[in-house]
C-alpha cells in the first residue's frame, strides 16, 4: 500500500503554491481591490464574478456556490484529482521532493492516480509521433504540412506528429516504458484487435496533440493521407477519462492568454485553421474536435474572456460560406444568448477557410478577414431573408415569421428596436406589424422583460442555491470581523482574538467556526496563508461553517491600509461589548420577572450581576469607539 504524505510537506506545497498562478491557467482573474481578484466561477454558471480568489493567503472562495479552499482543493475539484494527486501536481510545479510514510529508508514515489497515468502516456506518445514525422515513412504527412504554408518550426511549435504504419510500433513503445495495456486502452491510444492483441488505434496518419487548458495532451487528432485507408477524413481520440469533445478546443492552451488579454476568442473549424490563424498574427484562435461548438465550449471560454455584464466579449465565429457553414452559423447564433459579450461571424470570400487564405493571400488577408466580422445576428437574419420572394406578399409575411423569433432572442433588449425597423425596412414593410411579430414571438420564448444581458433563452442555465451571507445584525457584522481578523492575520489577532471565548459570539454558525479556531490551536498558533485556513476548516465539522471559513478567508477586511493591533482591540471590544449588551438586556428582563419581595435574595444577586455588567459595558464602549 502507498504510503502517506508527510504532513510537513503538503504545508511546503501549499506555501510554494501561487494560487492565483494555479487558477489563472482556467479562469481569467482580475484585481477586486483589497489584493483580491475575482474571475467567474469554474464550478458553476454565473454572468457577474462572484468567484474571489485571495493571493496574499492562497485561498479562493466563490460567493454563488460556496466552492473554497485552497490549491490542493481547487484542483481536486476543477480536474477531478484526489487529494494525493493534487498535492503530487503541485510539488511537480514547485520542485519539491515529496516524502512518504511507511516507504522505508529510500523513499518510494507511490503509484500515480490514473489521471496521472494517462497523462504521461499522452505525453509520452506526443513525444513518440513528433519523433516519427521525420522518419521516411511520414514524407505524406510532411508534405500535407508543406503544401498548407507550415513548416518544420510550425509542425515542432504544435507537436505534430505521425502514427507510422506498423500496427502496435506506439504500443510496445509505451508498454516499453511501463505503461500497462489496459491503461493504453483506457487512454485510447490503443484498442483490442479481433485476435485479442492490442493494436495502435492511430496508424498512417498525420497528428495533432490536442491539450487541455494547462498544456497537458489529453487526446489527439488523426488527419487521413492515404486513399487506401478506409477510416473517416479525421479520427480523434475516443471518450475517455482525460477526453471530452463537448469540452475540447484545440488551441486552447496556447491562445488562453491572448483571449483573456484581448477579451475576443476567434472560433474556427480545423486544426490546420488554428495554426494559420496564430502564425497569422490572430493568436485568439481555438477549435472544436469532432463535435460541433456547445454550451460546454461556451462555459470554457466565458471564463476566459470574463464575459459579464460588465466586461463583455467578442465571439467570432469563422465559417465556409456554403451551405453548410451557413447552417453552422445559425446554429451558433441559437448559443449566442449563452454569452453576455458580443458574437460575430467572419466568412472569407470565395469561401476559403483561414488556412486557405493564408496560403492564397497571405497573413494580412486573415487578420483582415477578423477585423470585417459582422454582428452574429446580421448575418442570421440576412440568411432567413434570403430563402424568401421578397417582391410577393406571401414572402414578405412569411420572412417576417421566420426572421421575428431571431431579434426576439436578441439578449441586449435595448437593440430590439433598431432591429425591428432594420428588418421592417428590409422586407418593405410597416414597422406596425414587424413591430408585433417580435413582441408575439419574444412573449412566446419568454424573452419579453427588458433586462439587459440576461440568459434569453427558454431554458436558463441551472445555478446552484447560493450561500446565504451570514449578516442579520449589527452584532453579526462585528462577529465576522473579528472571525476575518483571526483567519487573515492570526499572528496579529492572536492573544486578543483567544482572549474571547465562543461565547462572545451570538451566531450559532459564527460560535463554530470560533471553537474551530480554538480546536485548531487557537489564532495565536496560527500562521497567515492557506494552511492555517485549511487547518480551521478541517476543524469545523459543519458544512455551514466551512463554507463560512471560506468566504471569510477572502473578505476583504472593513479598513482602509492594513490592520494593527488597535485596529484588533477595537473590534475585539465591539464584539464583547455588543455581546455584554446582550447578557444585559436578559438580566434587565430577568430582573423585571423577580418579585424583589418574595425572592429577594435572587433579586439582588441578579441586579448586582446587571450594575457588574453595565459598568464594564460602559467600559467597552469607549475602548470600541476609541478614535474611530
Amino acid at each position: 500500500m502507498a504510503g502517506r504524505i508527510r504532513d510537513e510537506d503538503i504545508t511546503l506545497v501549499r506555501e510554494r503554491t501561487s494560487i492565483a498562478d494555479i487558477i489563472s491557467e482556467t479562469v481569467t482573474l482580475r484585481s477586486a481591490g483589497g489584493g483580491n481578484l475575482k474571475g467567474l466561477c469554474p464550478f458553476h454558471d454565473e454572468k457577474t464574478p462572484s468567484f474571489t480568489v485571495a493571493p496574499a493567503r492562497n485561498v479562493y472562495f466563490c460567493h454563488g456556490c460556496g466552492a473554497g479552499g485552497d490549491a490542493i482543493k481547487f484542483l481536486m475539484d476543477a480536474e477531478h484529482l484526489s487529494f494525493v494527486e493534487s498535492v503530487e501536481r503541485l510539488a511537480d510545479r514547485a520542485n519539491i521532493q515529496l516524502r512518504y510514510l511507511e516507504a522505508g529508508p529510500a523513499p518510494v514515489r507511490p503509484q500515480q492516480g490514473q489521471k496521472q497515468r494517462l497523462v504521461a502516456a499522452h505525453a509520452a506518445a506526443a513525444e513518440f509521433y513528433a519523433g516519427q514525422l521525420g522518419t521516411a515513412g511520414a514524407r505524406p504527412a510532411r508534405e500535407f504540412l508543406a503544401q498548407r504554408g507550415f513548416d518544420r518550426t510550425a509542425a515542432q511549435t504544435y507537436g505534430c506528429g505521425f502514427a507510422p504504419d506498423a500496427w502496435d510500433l506506439l504500443t510496445k513503445h509505451l508498454r516499453q516504458k511501463g505503461f500497462t495495456g489496459q491503461e493504453l486502452v483506457t487512454a485510447g491510444l490503443a484498442r483490442e484487435a479481433r485476435s485479442g492483441s492490442l493494436i495502435d488505434r492511430f496508424r498512417r496518419r498525420l497528428l495533432w496533440p490536442i491539450k487541455d487548458l494547462t498544456g497537458d495532451v489529453i487526446g489527439f487528432g488523426a488527419r487521413k493521407l492515404f486513399e487506401d485507408d478506409d477510416g473517416p477524413k479525421y479520427l480523434n481520440t475516443p471518450e475517455t477519462p482525460l477526453y471530452k469533445k463537448s469540452h475540447v478546443l484545440y488551441g486552447i492552451s496556447q491562445a488562453k492568454r491572448e483571449i483573456a488579454r484581448q477579451g475576443r476568442a476567434v472560433i474556427v473549424e480545423g486544426y490546420t485553421d488554428v495554426m494559420a490563424c496564430h502564425l497569422a498574427g490572430v493568436p485568439t484562435a481555438v477549435a472544436t474536435c469532432g463535435t460541433a461548438f456547445g454550451a460546454d465550449h461556451i462555459s470554457v471560454l466565458r471564463r476566459l474572456l470574463m464575459d459579464t455584464d460588465a466586461v463583455a466579449g467578442e465571439i467570432i465565429f469563422t465559417f465556409d460560406g456554403d451551405a453548410a457553414g451557413q447552417k453552422a452559423a445559425l446554429r451558433a447564433f441559437e448559443d449566442d444568448q449563452r454569452f453576455v459579450g458580443r458574437t460575430f461571424i467572419a466568412i472569407s470570400p470565395d469561401n476559403m477557410d483561414p488556412c486557405e487564405l493564408r496560403l492564397a493571400k497571405g497573413d494580412l488577408a486573415v487578420r483582415d478577414l477578423v477585423a470585417r466580422r459582422e454582428p452574429l445576428v446580421d448575418f442570421a437574419l440576412r440568411q432567413v431573408l434570403n430563402r424568401y420572394d421578397l417582391d410577393t406578399v406571401d414572402g414578405r409575411v412569411e420572412a417576417m415569421r421566420r426572421a421575428a423569433p431571431l431579434v426576439a432572442k436578441l439578449k441586449d433588449r435595448e437593440k430590439r428596436p433598431e432591429y425591428v425597423r432594420k428588418l421592417a425596412g428590409d422586407l418593405g414593410m410597416e414597422i406596425e406589424p414587424v413591430q408585433r411579430a417580435v413582441l408575439n414571438a419574444a412573449a412566446q420564448q419568454g424573452t419579453g422583460a427588458p433586462r439587459r444581458g440576461g440568459d434569453g433563452g427558454s431554458t436558463p442555465p441551472q445555478r446552484p442555491t447560493p450561500v446565504e451571507p451570514v449578516v442579520d445584525s449589527p452584532q453579526a457584522l462585528v462577529e465576522r470581523e473579528a472571525l476575518k481578523l483571526a483567519l487573515q492575520v492570526p499572528v496579529l489577532a492572536g492573544p486578543m482574538f483567544d482572549a474571547l471565548t465562543p461565547e462572545a459570539y451570538l451566531h450559532p454558525v459564527h460560535k463554530v467556526v470560533r471553537a474551530a479556531i480554538d480546536a485548531a490551536g487557537g489564532a495565536a498558533a496560527g500562521t497567515t496563508g492557506a494552511v492555517w485556513i485549511e487547518r480551521v476548516r478541517d476543524a469545523c465539522g459543519d458544512l455551514a461553517a466551512v463554507a463560512l471559513v471560506g468566504e471569510l478567508a477572502v473578505e476583504p477586511l472593513r479598513l482602509d491600509g492594513d490592520p494593527d493591533p488597535r485596529y484588533v482591540s477595537i473590534t475585539l471590544a465591539r464584539l464583547e461589548w455588543g455581546a455584554v449588551t446582550s447578557r444585559i438586556r436578559d438580566l434587565k428582563s430577568k430582573v423585571q420577572r423577580v418579585n424583589p419581595t418574595a425572592n429577594k435574595d435572587e433579586y439582588f444577586a441578579l441586579f448586582g450581576e446587571l450594575l457588574s455588567l453595565e459598568q464594564h459595558a460602559r467600559a467597552l464602549r469607549e475602548q470600541a469607539m476609541g478614535g474611530l
